[in-house]
């Protein structure tokens, strides 16, 4: 029986880097996969393929809209949907077959099949073709992840009734999509066959999209989306969809109490998501789960059996990659004796619509909430040199600092680039900053960035140089 100090099961962004820290800190690593691919659903049918064919969409909103007013003319640009899958799978292959390399670098032993707990410290694998083998661990990671969730009333024929995971991989362009859910996922994949001449309606049960944001984020990004051509029933909340061939009806009451139907060619549901725990024989390890589904942990990411760690989507929390990472390393770490820390305040969420939207620390909403006295600072993108040179003029910078310290307690912009300038703020945040450091730094000019120092300058109370 072969015998490891750490077995990793999910070779998800934050099983796969859980696997990496064990093997750099000096551990015999093993990860199971239960698909031939490593990288788990933000690699195969998440993060990465979505970002491919948002940037390829994006590449033809350009072409069709905005190329003519930098003076280059093409005539009628077409878009070859075949071709961005193709695409996609390209980057996803590259980007798959780059863990299998870092598996192979650090020395990691894979096995592909189903991961199963035998007690707690024997885990089965069990192929592909039916045959099975027993290794023997000291610790285990349980990263699993996550599958979409549905409602109890939907078929998901995966044919015209989707999740996120085929609509990564459509032989056609929607005539009609009608998405259930104004949350990240749905906005982002109804991004990308809106601009390639769907007509998009979402229908939301709450009366905002991205609730989990900062209130003045869903208001802007309503907006921009509605310019963009995106419909939206909000507060409505669905109750029946039902296929007739090649066709799809939505029934739902909206706020009013009326019933209202939508149709259209797909339907993609996307109503969240929900921890994969199936099959791993947690209860012959002994391992509780919440009420909800996911694995319980404690605050060092331990079960209620002290040698089996669980991390990522499958436990509490934002199921977000990043935050899956850091838990890897904050196990692995721990393993090897250290005292590592995650902020989870301080982990940024991200909408890859254009323009981006992000967020990190306190809403304004919870502040408020709190009974926290602040002060808000507020700068528009337009304001920018940078913006009127890309045309990128939709967005702001909003930055919440504590009324009577200045520290700063929140940062949430929408915006050119807000997915990469979010880091700034984590950074300052993180060592505490207030609104009048980051507004005493110097930003290069001309920068989207610039419009965090003129926010900062807001949120202290002085006026913004530029607005």
């Amino acid at each position: 029986m072969s015998q490891f100090d750490v077995t990793v099961i999910g070779s998800g962004p934050g099983g796969y880097v859980a696997a990496i820290r064990c093997a750099q800190l000096g551990f015999k690593t093993a990860i199971i996969e239960k698909y031939p691919t490593m990288g788990g659903t933000c690699l195969n049918v998440g993060c990465i393929p979505s970002k491919a064919l948002l940037d390829s969409s994006e590449h033809f909103e350009n072409a069709k809209h905005n190329f003519a007013n930098h003076g280059i003319i093409i005539d009628e640009p077409k878009a070859d949907l075949a071709r961005m899958v193709a695409r996609k799978n390209e980057v996803v292959d590259q980007t798959t077959k780059g863990i299998q390399f870092l598996m192979d670098k650090n020395k990691i032993t894979v096995f592909q099949g189903v991961g199963s707990f035998e007690d707690a410290t024997h885990v089965k694998i069990t192929k592909e073709d039916g045959s099975s083998e027993v290794i023997e661990t000291k610790y285990a990671i349980i990263a699993t992840g996550s599958k979409p969730s549905n409602l109890p009333f939907i078929n998901l024929d995966k044919e015209r009734i989707i999740t996120s995971t085929e609509a990564l991989k459509l032989k056609e362009i929607p005539k009609k999509l009608i998405v259930i859910g104004g949350g990240v996922i749905g906005l982002e994949l109804g991004s990308v066959y809106l601009r390639l001449g769907s007509e998009v309606t979402v229908v939301e049960f709450m009366d905002k999209i991205i609730p989990g944001m900062d209130g003045a984020l869903s208001k802007e990004l309503n907006k921009v989306l509605r310019k963009q051509g995106m419909k939206f029933e909000l507060s409505t909340a669905v109750s029946a969809v039902e296929r007739n061939g090649d066709s799809v009806k939505v029934t739902a009451k909206n706020k009013k109490g009326e019933e209202v139907t939508f149709e259209g060619d797909y339907v993609l549901v996307s109503v969240g998501r929900k921890p994969y725990t199936e099959g791993l024989g947690l209860e012959k390890a002994g391992v509780d789960l919440d009420e909800r589904g996911r694995v319980k942990v404690n605050e060092h990411l331990q079960t209620n059996v002290s040698n089996i760690y669980a991390i990522g989507d499958v436990i509490q929390g934002a199921m977000l990659a990043h935050k899956a990472s850091e838990e890897g390393v904050l196990v692995a770490e721990q393993l090897a004796g250290q005292k590592p820390h995650i902020n989870y305040n301080l982990i940024p969420g991200v909408v890859y619509t254009w323009p981006e939207v992000a967020g990190v620390g306190k809403t304004e909403e919870q502040l408020k909430a709190e009974g926290v006295a602040i002060k808000v600072g507020n700068f528009p993108m337009r304001a920018l040199g940078r913006s009127r040179a890309s045309g990128d003029l939709d967005g702001f910078i909003k930055i919440i600092a504590d009324e009577k310290t200045d520290e700063v307690l929140g940062v949430h912009m929408i915006g050119a680039r807000a997915a990469d300038m979010i880091a700034a703020a984590v950074t300052a945040m993180e060592f505490r900053a207030s609104a009048e450091d980051i507004a005493r730094m110097s930003h290069a000019h001309p920068t989207f960035a610039e419009a965090i120092k003129e926010a900062a300058l807001d949120a202290t109370g002085k006026i913004a140089i530029h607005f």
